[in-house]
C-alpha cells in the first residue's frame, strides 16, 4: 500500500486505488521495487533477514542440479524446477537457500514432509529450523510448513521470508494453495516437482504457477538420469480375469452406472466435470444415486479381485528377500492386504511415530515389504525399495510417475521394476490405457 499519495497521482500498475489508498497484491512486490527505488519512496516492505549459513553438506551437487540452479539464478532467483522423483530436489533446494542467504519458509503439502524437510534442513545448517503446522507453531528464520497452514503464516508473517520454496509444486494452482504465493511479497520464489501441473489443471479459477512464481527454468525428462543417477527400470503389465461371479457382479453394476451417464449424457454437456455432476445429482435423483453407488461397487470388484490377490502372492514369493512397495487403490484393501500377509500398512491413519518407526525398519532391513495406498506416493524418501507391484490402473499419469520414482533412487547397479496388476475387460484396464506414460517421461 502506497501512503500519502493521492488519488489522480500517476501511479503505474498493477496499483489500484481501493479503499482510499493505492494498493497492489503482494506477489507483485519484485515488479514494483524498480519504480520504488527510482521515486525515492521509502519501502518499509522488507523484514527478512540475512543469514550468515554454514553449508554443512558433504556431498558435490551433480552437472544437472548445478545447470538448474544457475538457469534459477538467470531469471532472477524466480520460476520451477521440473526434475524426475530421486534426481535430489530436496538437495537442490537446500543450496539455492545457501545461495540467497536470508530467511526462507518451505511450502509441503504433508506433514511427514515438514518432519523430512526440518531433518535434511537442521543436517546442512545446523542451526535451528522452524515449523509451522496444525500441531507445532515455532517461527525460525528458516520455517518449514504445510500448504494448508501456508496462508495463516504468510497472512501473520509473509514479509519476513526473502525465499518461498513450493515443494511439490503441481498442488498450488487449488484455489485454496494459491493464495500463500499472492500474500507475500518474497522477491525469490522456487517450485519444485516432477510432475508440472497441465494446462487444464491451471484454469477454471485455478491459480497459474508461472504467474505466481515464475516460469519454468529448467525441466529434465527421467530418460536422462536413467542408468545414471537413477536406477534403470523396466516396467510390466500383468492382467487378471475376474471370476465368474465377479463378473456377474461387475456386468450389472456396469450397466446400471453406464446406462444413467449416457440417458443424462453428462459427459457430453459437463465434459471432464461429468463425474462432479454426477455426485450433485445423487443428493436428491434416486436414479444418480443408483449410478453412483453402481460405479462404487465396479470399483471395489476390481480393487478385491480375486485374481489380483492371487498374482500378488506369486510375486512376492518370486521375490522374496526384495525390499517390496505394494500399492492399493483404498485404505480397506490395504489393511486386508497386511493382515493376511502380515505385512506393516501405512496409511493416513497412520501415526507420525509409527510411521517413522515402519520406514526406519523397512530401511534396515527389519521389514521387507510395506503397503500403502496413496501415503507413499509423494515425497517421502524410500531408498530401499526397488520392487512396487500396483493393484490396478489408474488414469492419473502423475501419480503413476510418483509411485515409479519411489524405486528409481539408484542402489548398486540393481534394475527397478514396477509390476502394474490389472484386471481385463474392466475399468481397470481403461484407466491404465488412457494414462499414455512413455519410458522416459
Amino acid at each position: 500500500m502506497l501512503r500519502h499519495v493521492e488519488p489522480n497521482a500517476s501511479i503505474p500498475p498493477p496499483f489500484q486505488f481501493i479503499k482510499g489508498q493505492w494498493r497492489c497484491e503482494a506477489y507483485h512486490y519484485h515488479t514494483i521495487r524498480p519504480w520504488l527505488q527510482e521515486n525515492q519512496v521509502r519501502d518499509d516492505v522488507p523484514r527478512w533477514k540475512r543469514l550468515a549459513l554454514n553449508l554443512h553438506e558433504t556431498r558435490e551437487p551433480h552437472d544437472y542440479q548445478l545447470a538448474a540452479l544457475e538457469a534459477w539464478k538467470q531469471h532472477e532467483r524466480r520460476g520451477s524446477i521440473v526434475l524426475p522423483t530421486g534426481a535430489g530436489k530436496t538437495f537442490l533446494a537446500i543450496h539455492a537457500i545457501y545461495e540467497v542467504k536470508a530467511s526462507t519458509v518451505i511450502i509441503v503439502p504433508t506433514i511427514s514432509l515438514v518432519h523430512q524437510w526440518y531433518a535434511r534442513l537442521v543436517n546442512a545448517f545446523q542451526t535451528e529450523i522452524g515449523v509451522y503446522y496444525s500441531g507445532e507453531k515455532l517461527l525460525q528464520p528458516i520455517t518449514v510448513t504445510t500448504y494448508h497452514s501456508a496462508g495463516d503464516l504468510i497472512a501473520a508473517s509473509g514479509n519476513t521470508f526473502r525465499l518461498l520454496i513450493f515443494d511439490e509444486v503441481h498442488h498450488l494452482p487449488a484455489r485454496t494453495w494459491g493464495e500463500a504465493a499472492l500474500m507475500t511479497p518474497a522477491p525469490c520464489r522456487l517450485g519444485l516437482t516432477a510432475t508440472y501441473p497441465e494446462e487444464e489443471e491451471q484454469t477454471n479459477g485455478r491459480w497459474r504457477v508461472d504467474e505466481l512464481l515464475g516460469p519454468t527454468v529448467y525441466n529434465l525428462p527421467l530418460r536422462d538420469l536413467v542408468g545414471q543417477q537413477l536406477a534403470d527400470y523396466r516396467t510390466e503389465r500383468i492382467r487378471v480375469n475376474l471370476t465368474e461371479q465377479e463378473r456377474v457382479d461387475y456386468d450389472a453394476a456396469y450397466a446400471t452406472y453406464t446406462g444413467f451417464i449416457r440417458e443424462r449424457r453428462l459427459r457430453r454437456s459437463h465434459g471432464p466435470h461429468w463425474l462432479r455432476e454426477l455426485m450433485r445429482l445423487s443428493a436428491f435423483d434416486t436414479q444418480a444415486r443408483q449410478a453412483l453407488l453402481a460405479r462404487q461397487r465396479l470399483l471395489e470388484i476390481t480393487w478385491n479381485c480375486e485374481g489380483k490377490f492371487v498374482v500378488l502372492d506369486e510375486l512376492l514369493r518370486e521375490h522374496a528377500g526384495e525390499r517390496i512397495l505394494i500399492f492399493t487403490e483404498s485404505n480397506a484393501v490395504a489393511y486386508m492386504i497386511s493382515q493376511q500377509w502380515l505385512i506393516p500398512v501405512i496409511s493416513h491413519e497412520t501415526g507420525v511415530a509409527e510411521r517413522k518407526h515402519i520406514l526406519d525398519a523397512f530401511q534396515n532391513g527389519t521389514y521387507q515389504v510395506l503397503v500403502t495406498s496413496r501415503v507413499l506416493n509423494e515425497g517421502i524418501d524410500v531408498p530401499a525399495a526397488k520392487i512396487a507391484i500396483v493393484l490396478g490402473g489408474g488414469s492419473n499419469k502423475r501419480e503413476y510417475i510418483q509411485r515409479l520414482g519411489r524405486i528409481l533412487r539408484k542402489q548398486e547397479e540393481r534394475e527397478a521394476v514396477l509390476f502394474e496388476v490389472l484386471v481385463r475387460k474392466t475399468i481397470d484396464e481403461g484407466k491404465a490405457q488412457r494414462r499414455h506414460v512413455r519410458k522416459g517421461d
